[in-house]
């Protein structure tokens, strides 16, 4: 299989963005060395900011591509051949290689740049030693130096990581030859070209720091940094303290941000699974409160305790399994490679054997539920492309995987059982296929279980740094796969037909930037990386869009792709961060107090498509004349639009509604879900004043008087619950695997969560606790509890496992929805001497309030214009379902109705037997001879009928001691069920 590299809309807005940021050559300028021929013509501004470039793309939609393009086209526009690519790390550099050097890349960009030819020289540690006893520059460095600009068709590119341009030999001056006739420093060798540097990674190279002094040591003339993450500053202290991303010119000339990336489909969505615990598992942690090089001292409480280098964690907590030591050091690990810092957390639990299988089986079982899915393309037409799959396991040591004396370590021999286990069970699965696609997976899971069983296999392979000095052949070929032979990865057979059956990669978070590889769909974590990073950087080895079996790449409206990444529960926040990340990565921020500047550059920039003359003047003489800014760009408080009253703000939104809309898409239409609504709806003082009477009435404060049979009731209820005879309630609990999926649309991005259980352990908790909490939760007695506790575990043979989590969740709910399905008519309203506010009436003013949050009339909005009998000021009109309830707010209504609309939530607090309080949803007056009547409605979508007779007992008992004053309730699932009964009470037929 061959990649096939394509030309993508974002990328080539990415390459038009640094096309029209480049400054130019400079042309007149009076230098005598403009024309050296070993270096870059000059380029205006050289040497400052002020040409220097910044391209934000996301992790995964293609920066290596971009640049790489770059370089071609500033060679072709601009006869620039000389660029340093500056990486953090060698695995970044290996990923950068291998991308520059393939054949796939050449003959793509071939197709642009004829006849052209990048010379790529890297230099990697080992190739300044000494020979001969004469100290000699790399031949790479030679190559790269003292090119010339007379072989017109070729870029010499030299690509460096960060320790190496950093390192003694590149900066020493001993040298026992000279480049380019004189310079004896190889850093000074490389600034007489005037090159253009390329940073990868930004973040990674922060201004005023040594390696940023190393890329300024080779004088370049422009520097374009390219990445998802930016290097940040901070000015001031204290509350003062200010901090700001570094970008060259005060912004990035190209940003696709992450919601971007996301909602656009240019990576795929992502999939969160992690094994849950017990409440108890988890509160048992461990803080890091100091760690150095000789010890280590973790807290539990208020408790202390001190490790020395090579003490037991166990001897700690048993729950430390797996002979797990202080290694210390520099780099501060425990012996099982994890690296340890100030406040972290440490769980007993997450480090067993068995916890790490389960992730393990998680995560198999989520490969092959992506594999069939990908191998078989049922839904992608007849003879759709095969897609391979791969599987990438971060682990947190080397000999857990390698083991010792050319064995497997444990890890490895565990996830060879599971795999075994998962196979058979698939080949059997597959056994009878008739379907030649079927047959052809049939095969592949043979050949796979095969070459597994095998003394040679090649189904799983890792990489680690330690690899790379291995001698042994079979750690080679696994390291050469994963770093350099994507196209093998990618490919179902090789050129004599045989299966590649390897898909499963291991490492050591060596991998965790610059590679990648598009077929990741799987990623398991089994341990947490320590430190805290970017949790997209985390995600970002398996985001990119995924490639078939011909090589191209397909596209979310071709298949939609998703990632799953299975971490361990001290990580269970994952999620959440990461959607904060995502929401977080905004090219501006709305304000509504002001008119912002980027405010101002949004709605111009929207308003250009279709009108280039538009500019910032007119829109601030538009807004100047309909009064809705002040004049140092504050919106003012009230503004009258359209016959209506708002705030400054909504008149900006509703003149432009570019702003929200391209707020939406440069946020990439993902907002913080926790994110409010800050829209208020002013209410209709002379229609609510028509509910005066009324609404002094219901101000008035209402308790619930029980029956006396409620206690017997209680009871009476907790017996039955406790003689659980089919066992339904009194359930044994294992752990859970918990799935969390990140999910992004128009507005929002949230995480959605399911689960499912998992190992054959059994949870309990202690008694007491369950009692306890039993006890809080129900109202009834301990005694009472205790008694019937007793009789049920002796009925289940003393098995005490039944006292877990999940019985004491299934005893309280079942025992509340049994009660109170027994006493919903037990019950009577006793009116109170004292009235309380509400969302709409200021009981201590008795008055109407002027206005409400727009959230609280309903979660979505119509344009339709409202009636002027309606209680609020203006459209949108706010309602909760399309059906019945918009219909009823669009429905025309008779003369004889003088108001009506829909009532905030709390607008009537009318207390639950069960707890809480209730609000119906509309309020009709009626015109009926000298007294009016009152319609007060409960309007429920046919598909929304949950705990519908629960809340109809509970309003009609409330609403009929006030039948004398006039008052009808009733629940209706249709706007005609609400005409039908208007029209009744207009002619007296209802009593």
């Amino acid at each position: 299989m061959k990649i096939k590299l394509e030309t993508l809309q974002h990328q080539t807005d990415a390459l038009t963005a640094i096309d029209k940021a480049f400054p130019g050559i400079d042309t007149t300028t009076n230098d005598p060395n403009a024309n050296y021929i070993y270096a870059n013509p000059l380029i205006r501004y050289r040497y400052n900011d002020k040409a220097n470039i910044d391209i934000k793309m996301e992790t995964g939609t293609g920066k290596t591509y971009v640049y790489t393009r770059m370089m071609y086209d500033l060679h072709q526009k601009y006869g620039l051949f000389k660029f340093v690519i500056a990486v953090p790390s060698p695995s970044i550099k290996e990923g950068t290689r291998s991308f520059i050097t393939s054949d796939y890349a050449k003959q793509h960009f071939s197709e642009f740049y004829e006849n052209t030819r990048v010379q790529l020289n890297v230099i990697n540690a080992g190739d300044f030693s000494a020979r001969s006893g004469r100290r000699n520059f790399p031949a790479q460095l030679s190559e790269f130096v003292e090119a010339t600009r007379q072989n017109a068709n070729q870029i010499e590119v030299l690509l460096v990581n960060q320790g190496m341009l950093h390192s003694k030999s590149m900066h020493r001056d001993d040298y026992d030859q000279t480049l380019l006739g004189g310079e004896t420093s190889p850093i000074k060798a490389i600034a007489a070209t005037r090159p253009v540097v390329i940073i990868d990674e930004p973040q990674r190279f922060p201004r005023g720091k040594k390696f940023y002094e190393d890329i300024e040591e080779m004088k370049p003339q422009l520097i374009v940094r390219f990445g998802a993450t930016f290097p940040e500053t901070t000015s001031g202290r204290g509350k003062n303290k200010i901090t700001k991303i570094d970008y060259y010119r005060g912004e990035p000339q190209f940003n696709l941000d992450a919601v971007d990336s996301f909602n656009q489909g240019l990576v795929k969505g992502i999939d969160i699974d992690y094994p849950d615990m017990t409440e108890e598992q988890a509160n048992n942690l461990y803080k890091v409160k100091q760690v150095k090089a000789k010890g280590l001292i973790l807290t539990k409480g208020k408790k202390e305790y001190q490790l020395s280098v090579g003490e037991n964690l166990a001897d700690v907590d048993p729950g430390f399994e797996g002979n797990i030591t202080y290694a210390g050091g520099t780099d501060r690990e425990l012996s099982n490679g994890l690296a340890l810092s100030k406040d972290m957390k440490l769980i007993p639990g997450t480090f067993a054997q068995n916890y790490q299988d389960e992730i393990i089986s998680q995560a198999l079982d989520c490969h092959f539920k992506a594999e069939e899915e990908n191998f078989l393309r049922l839904n992608s037409g007849d003879n759709a492309p095969k897609i391979k799959t791969l599987s990438l396991f971060f682990i947190d040591s080397i000999s857990s995987f390698r083991g010792e004396n050319n064995g497997k370590g444990w890890l490895a021999q565990h996830f060879e059982k599971i795999l075994t286990k998962k196979l058979k069970k698939l080949i059997e699965r597959y056994e009878l296929a008739i379907d030649d696609r079927e047959k052809e997976y049939h095969s592949f899971l043979q050949a796979t279980l095969k070459s597994l069983q095998s003394e040679h296999q090649d189904v799983y392979a890792g990489y680690f740094s330690e690899d790379r000095g291995s001698s042994d052949a079979d750690i080679q070929a696994e390291v050469e796969d994963i770093l350099s032979n994507k196209e093998k990865l990618l490919s179902f057979k090789d050129k004599d037909g045989n299966w590649l059956t390897r898909r499963f990669l291991f490492s050591k978070w060596t991998l965790r930037e610059g590679w990648d590889n598009p077929n990741v769909f799987t990623i398991a974590k089994l341990r947490t990386s320590g430190s805290e990073i970017s949790k997209i950087q985390e995600v970002g080895r398996g985001l990119r869009l995924p490639v078939d079996e011909t090589g191209h790449r397909l596209n979310q409206d071709e298949w939609q792709s998703r990632l799953s990444f299975l971490i361990g529960y001290d990580e269970r926040d994952f999620a959440q961060k990461l959607v904060g990340e995502i929401n977080d990565d905004s090219p501006i921020k709305l304000n509504q107090e002001e008119l912002t500047d980027d405010m101002i550059e949004l709605i111009v920039q929207a308003k250009q498509k279709a009108d280039p003359q538009f500019n910032e003047d007119q829109l601030l003489d538009d807004l100047d004349d309909h009064n809705v800014i002040t004049r140092s760009n504050k919106f003012k408080a009230n503004v009258e639009l359209d016959g209506q009253t708002m705030s400054g703000y909504d008149a900006l939104c509703q003149l432009y509604p570019e702003l929200e809309q391209q707020t939406k898409v440069a946020k990439g239409r993902v907002r913080d879900k926790n994110s409010k609504d800050n829209t208020v709806v002013k209410l209709r003082k002379q229609n609510w004043q028509q509910l005066k009477n009324l609404w002094l009435q219901l101000a008035k404060r209402q308790m619930i008087k029980f029956d006396p049979s409620v206690n017997q009731d209680a009871e009476t209820v907790a017996r039955n619950v406790f003689n659980d005879s089919d066992n339904k309630i009194f359930v044994l609990q294992r752990p859970q695997m918990v799935h969390q999926e990140v999910v992004t649309d128009n507005s929002s991005a949230s995480v959605r969560e399911t689960q499912a259980d998992y190992n054959t352990e059994y949870l309990t908790m202690k008694y007491g606790k369950f009692l306890k909490i039993l006890a809080q939760q129900t109202d009834l007695s301990v005694n009472l509890l205790n008694n019937l506790m007793i009789k049920a575990i002796k009925r289940l043979r003393n098995n005490t496992n039944y006292i877990n989590e999940k019985t004491l969740g299934n005893l309280i709910r079942t025992f509340n929805n049994q009660f109170n399905e027994r006493i919903k008519t037990s019950y009577s309203y006793e009116p109170l001497k004292f009235s309380a506010s509400t969302s709409i009436y200021n009981a201590k003013k008795h008055e109407f309030v002027d206005s409400v949050p727009a959230s609280v009339l309903g979660v979505y909005q119509s344009n339709s214009t409202s009636d002027e009998k309606y209680l609020y000021d203006r459209p949108p009109l706010r309602y909760d379902s399309a059906d019945p309830e918009l219909k009823i707010l669009q429905r025309s209504y008779g003369p004889k109705i003088s108001v009506f609309g829909k009532l905030p939530k709390k607008a009537i607090k009318i207390p639950r037997f069960d707890n809480g309080t209730t609000t119906p949803d509309f309020i009709f007056k009626i015109e009926h001879g000298s007294k009016p009547i009152y319609l007060v409605i409960e309007a429920k979508a046919e598909n929304m009928r949950l705990g519908d007779e629960e809340i109809r007992i509970i309003q009609q008992k409330y609403f009929d001691h006030l039948k004398e004053s006039g008052v009808y309730y009733q629940m209706a699932t249709s706007e005609q069920e609400v005409h039908d009964l208007i029209n009744k009470l207009e002619n007296g037929e209802l009593n």
